[in-house]
């Protein structure tokens, strides 16, 4: 690493002395410091460039990979683009929980805090991308994930741009995607999820407003199973978690970007849910939520408002519930006092109401902290607490503290650069005094102290 940083500067400083009659003239030392100095300044500066593009690409990079097809004026790789994401390791359980998590929470474990308290795996994707005589931009991409144990096609999709010459920055696509599922980092939670199948368009630009809509399809699940058959006693119905037709939940999505209200970016979505006859008649149900974002990014970081409702459903309008509504709200942001001193946080609020049947109707209160300090670009100590509360209607209430160590040792310096070794341990304790249950016992005090190593990557 001390290499790569001295190198540029080096090859920049003797770029300098060696240009023109340079080597025929002799320096003086004040000018070979103040040519040295220079070529410093040059250096860094353009790692800072690239530095602080990274951090802008953070929320695609992570949570929205781009296809290839970016823009219209984009140069086409060669060959297949090979890029994902990724996280293994091992955890040695010493307490009560191998993740920290408290019971009627609205995102399992993650709501309390990730760090140190997720399990392992991957989602590997494969693209390949075309361009036409006419300037259309083509692209293919595939995605297999690793989750669970089980091994699925979460991604088989085409797309195009340039393809509208009165909009060629418009992305019209089908097939099956991640669809509208903007994520949160440190808790870990997709609070909009329409994975499935179907068809739609992204980025069309209405005035200077990026307009997507499309109509998805949640995709059928399906379990292994042997059927009895003489031709083929053997005979598998199908393989793996998820199968290749529509399950009968369908949604219409939108999204509204590219917005400014002052200094502040906005976003908003709103989405449909239906059934089609697949579905047996007695459940078939409809669905609609909408969501708004306002962020702000700054020299010192950003920070982001998120609110969403929904009836009929909670994160999906995929999977309903009659009379059910829901609200969550969460503020969430960084800060950087100094580009090795940051701290990341999150307060968010869900409420969880069902008119007709209110047994399980819920309140999630959490807050989550984590301040990060880097060494040098390697190392780095990242401490990681959180709270949550879960207070039901009937029958009182569950919380819980998490308190995570984890010393790094990454890529480059910032809490965005991946790869990622982490060597952690974690601290928790958890009072499901509503819905104790563990291994079928009445335990309701559970206490954690677990101890592992993880790899974390996404390219």
């Amino acid at each position: 690493m001390k290499l790569q940083k001295q190198l540029p500067v080096a090859l920049a400083v003797m770029a300098a002395l060696c240009s023109g009659n340079a080597v025929a003239q002799e320096f003086t030392q004040e000018q070979i410091d103040a040519i040295v100095a220079k070529a410093v300044d040059k250096a860094l500066a353009e790692r800072q460039e690239k530095i602080d593009a990274a951090i802008a690409k953070k929320a695609d990079v992570i949570n929205e990979p781009e296809s290839p097809a970016q823009s219209p004026d984009m140069a086409i790789p060669f060959g297949v683009k090979f890029s994902g994401y990724a996280r293994y390791g091992a955890q040695f359980q010493a307490g009560d929980q191998k993740f920290v998590g408290v019971d009627g929470s609205y995102n399992g474990s993650s709501a309390i805090g990730r760090l140190g308290n997720e399990g392992n795996g991957g989602e590997f994707q494969l693209s390949k991308a075309f361009k036409g005589d006419n300037g259309a931009i083509w692209d293919v991409n595939v995605m297999i994930d690793h989750w669970g144990d089980e091994v699925n096609l979460k991604k088989a999709y085409a797309g195009v741009t340039n393809i509208l010459e009165s909009n060629p920055n418009a992305y019209l696509w089908a097939g099956r995607d991640f669809h509208q599922r903007p994520q949160q980092g440190i808790n870990d939670y997709f609070w909009m999820n329409h994975d499935g199948q179907g068809g739609g368009v992204k980025n069309f630009d209405i005035g200077g407003v990026q307009f997507d809509v499309a109509a998805v399809a949640a995709v059928e699940s399906c379990s292994p199973e042997i059927m009895n058959d003489e031709g083929n006693p053997s005979r598998i119905t199908c393989t793996g978690g998820s199968g290749t037709g529509d399950k009968g939940n369908y949604a219409i999505t939108s999204k509204v970007h590219g917005m400014k209200v002052g200094p502040l970016d906005l976003e908003l979505y709103a989405n449909y849910g239906f059934d089609s006859k697949a579905v047996e008649s007695d459940d078939r149900l409809k669905a609609w939520q909408g969501g708004v974002v306002l962020s702000h990014t700054g020299d010192n970081g950003v920070n982001k408002l998120i609110a969403r409702y929904s009836d009929n459903s909670d994160n999906s309008v995929y999977n309903k519930t009659d009379d059910l509504k829901t609200i969550y709200a969460s503020f969430e942001g960084l800060h950087r006092f100094t580009q090795q001193a940051q701290v990341e946080y999150l307060l968010a609020w869900h409420d969880y109401s069902n008119d007709s049947d209110n047994r399980d109707d819920r309140r999630n209160y959490n807050a989550i902290v984590r301040p990060m300090y880097w060494w040098n670009d390697v190392h780095s100590t990242w401490l990681e607490a959180g709270w949550q509360r879960v207070d039901y209607d009937q029958g009182g209430d569950n919380h819980g503290w998490k308190l995570t160590l984890s010393q790094n040792i990454s890529i480059a310096m910032g809490p965005e650069f991946r790869p990622m070794l982490r060597f952690y341990v974690t601290g928790g304790e958890v009072d499901n005094e509503r819905t104790a249950r563990v291994n079928g016992t009445n335990d309701e005090t559970l206490d954690s102290f677990n101890v592992g190593a993880m790899w974390e990557a996404w390219f």
